[in-house]
């Protein structure tokens, strides 16, 4: 007997024990998951201690995010109640994302989810972070993947060396767009499923683990969340999580607000929500201006938003902001979480700190709230004084790559592996 089910948001059909499902009703709305039993967190270890996940029986071991109260950046901020949930490697303080992203979380309750539908392997689309998330729980996990990501990511991208021959494509003539393309035709020749982005109730679930470790820790949902996002997968999971706690009732009646921040110039959700359009404009969605931002990984041009049960729903149930943070704002952040808080962080992670500054500029959070800044990465300097890390070393294949060139491609991959 499952203890969760799945309900389409748009329709309300009732879905049991199936992967990464599809509504045949609603095809733009997203299946949410429910779970029956009120919150805990003591049915294991790690983020397996969370009974709030779409998983029954984990088979390996995965670490979770570590959420503390900040002393000096929320001094700096004036800030009295500001919690850090950082996700990355920072043994100091028990934090053991060996690839320092919360992008692990996604992968592992994927992947778990997936061995436990009897999937036999996936096809992952990344702009880096999550690909050296699969890459690395599918080893642990002992479980197939190939990997596709744009060639203009690979400076950024590395993998550990248990997974540093996982199969991976790179796209030479395209952006992380069209890298979900070549995914998702991969997928319909290779029969293996897309892992499926935003639609994998998997995939917002295990991202939403962070706030399961912030209401464990603090003992209430907070006032306010801040985020960085890419697709906007995570600030959903975060809603969706919250939602179910106000339905447990013994953790807040209020819905967090949702802070969440993109990279200018390529802020396509921010100018939406500026004008609380559900559509995107398609001058923001200019593969040109992926160039000028300093986080590719947070580039898609096909973001969750318009999806019921998308960002823009979850910035109207939530209430809050959405934040343009400029090249020059991610560098100060960098630099300022780093000598207050005594850890490095990824770039993305840094578009959240300079929302979080801004907001306080702006006095939108006041500084007695309770305010939850998810650091999404960091300590990649610390890892590297520790462990070696390894270039990405993929095959090179066009956006215009042919069925016949993919099913030969794909039966090789698989071969080797």
């Amino acid at each position: 007997m499952s203890h969760f089910t799945i309900t389409c948001r748009g329709c309300g059909k009732e879905l049991k024990d199936v992967y990464c499902a599809f509504c045949e009703h609603c095809a733009n709305s997203l299946l949410v998951t429910d779970y029956k039993d009120p919150f805990r967190d003591d049915c294991g270890s790690g983020i397996w201690k969370f009974n709030w996940l779409p998983v029954h029986k984990p088979t390996f071991e995965q670490p979770g995010t570590i959420v503390y109260r900040s002393q000096w950046l929320a001094r700096h901020l004036g800030m009295e109640n500001l919690y850090i949930a950082f996700n990355g490697y920072w043994p100091e303080r028990g934090a053991l994302l060996e690839t320092c992203t919360f992008k692990e979380f996604e992968a592992a309750i994927v992947l778990q989810n997936a061995v436990e539908n009897e999937v036999e392997g996936l096809i992952v689309a990344s702009a880096g972070n999550t690909a050296r998330a699969f890459a690395h729980l599918s080893v642990v996990a002992d479980f197939p993947a190939i990997i596709v990501v744009p060639r203009m990511c690979l400076m950024e991208m590395w993998y550990l060396e248990s997974s540093s021959r996982v199969p991976t494509l790179a796209v030479s003539d395209g952006d992380y767009s069209d890298s979900i393309d070549v995914a998702r035709r991969i997928s319909a020749i290779s029969g293996l499923p897309f892992e499926g982005g935003v639609k994998n109730i998997a995939k917002r679930d295990g991202l939403g683990s962070t706030i399961l470790e912030a209401v464990s820790k603090i003992g209430r949902l907070p006032d306010h969340y801040f985020q960085a996002v890419g697709s906007g997968t995570g600030g959903i999971g975060v809603w969706e999580m919250s939602e179910r706690f106000i339905r447990d009732g013994r953790f807040g009646s209020k819905l967090p607000e949702l802070h969440l921040a993109q990279n200018l110039p390529f802020v396509p959700m921010v100018h939406a929500w500026e004008k609380k359009s559900r559509e995107l404009f398609k001058e923001d969605l200019r593969p040109e201006l992926i160039g000028q931002i300093s986080t590719r990984v947070l580039s898609t041009r096909y973001p969750a938003y318009s999806v019921r049960g998308g960002v823009f729903d979850a910035m109207q149930a939530c209430g809050g902001a959405m934040y343009g943070v400029t090249n020059r704002e991610v560098f100060e952040s960098l630099e300022l979480f780093s000598n207050l808080e005594g850890i490095d962080l990824v770039p993305a992670s840094a578009v959240a700190v300079g929302a979080l500054r801004q907001s306080v500029e702006k006095g939108i959070v006041k500084k007695d709230e309770t305010v939850l800044l998810n650091i999404t990465g960091g300590g990649e300097l610390m890892l590297g004084r520790e462990k070696k890390t390894y270039n990405v070393e993929p095959a090179f294949v066009s956006k215009k790559i042919t069925d016949k060139e993919i099913e030969k491609l794909v039966c090789t991959l698989l071969k080797k592996n």
